[in-house]
């Protein structure tokens, strides 16, 4: 088989064994695997930070490639396994709400995965990482078919507010994430609001400040910016916005247009 790409995602972080262990189980089933380490500080629970990380990494890599979420408060209850192809690629984590950004493309296809084969004979109740999500992908990484996973499903976990309201010139949105540097990532598309003068309210704020880059504001200042992704920040200058407001990921802001 050719070697297959498989991405890790989680919030585990790494001074624990968990993200190493899910490694071992990889490639003693796939030892051609190429692992690759997206992220595994996604803030402890916080499935909505880890389904914008998914929606923006994952077109950046290689028709078929197996990408692991986990970021899993559920682990254990009754919540569902989850398998999803779409854009070419496949995606394995948990159903609730994970993968949320993907649901709205074309050729979308879910699956429950109930294959004991692809799993660990023994499933822990704490970390199906290590032997649900790990296997499935390693055994997917060498040539079982998405379809031996499990049957097609249509009632998989979707999040609340992942796309802003609009009421009027006022849109209602959410922080999908803090990024390390304390930008405030919303889930305001910069194309759907052009030049117009505008006012931000978040965190008991108003910003009214449209930047180019950071550079051209002054230290401490908060501003208002397009990211890299496309979506709207709030950002500081050389500070943390999520400090300066004490907001994170899920936290409410209103961008109105003025005039």
């Amino acid at each position: 088989m050719p070697q297959r790409v498989i991405t890790l995602t989680t919030d585990f972080g790494t001074t624990d064994h968990f993200v190493g262990v899910m490694k071992g189980v990889i490639l003693g089933i796939a030892p051609r695997a190429s692992i690759v380490d997206i992220t595994h500080e996604i803030a402890p629970f916080n499935v909505r930070a880890a389904a914008f990380v998914v929606h923006e990494t994952w077109r950046y890599f290689p028709k078929g490639t197996i990408h692991v979420v986990v970021i899993d408060p559920g682990v254990g209850s009754a919540r569902r396994p989850l398998l999803v192809e779409a854009g070419g690629q496949l995606f394995v984590g948990p159903d609730n709400g994970v993968f949320s950004m993907l649901y709205d493309g074309d050729a979308l296809r879910v699956r429950t995965i109930t294959n004991p084969k692809l799993m660990r004979k023994q499933i822990s109740k704490t970390f199906h990482g290590r032997d649900v999500f790990a296997p499935v992908a390693a055994h997917l990484a060498g040539g079982v078919r998405p379809a031996q996973a499990g049957n097609l499903i249509h009632d998989y976990v979707g999040l609340d507010q992942m796309k802003p309201v609009r009421s009027g010139k006022t849109w209602r949105g959410v922080i999908l994430k803090d990024d390390r540097f304390g930008n405030l990532i919303t889930n305001f598309k910069a194309e759907d609001f052009g030049g117009n003068s505008f006012e931000a309210r978040i965190g008991g704020k108003c910003i009214h400040r449209m930047a180019q880059t950071y550079a051209e504001t002054e230290v401490g200042e908060l501003f208002a910016i397009v990211g890299s992704s496309g979506y709207l920040e709030i950002a500081a200058n050389q500070t943390s916005a999520a400090a300066l407001l004490g907001c994170s990921a899920g936290a409410n802001i209103e961008w109105e247009i003025l005039g």
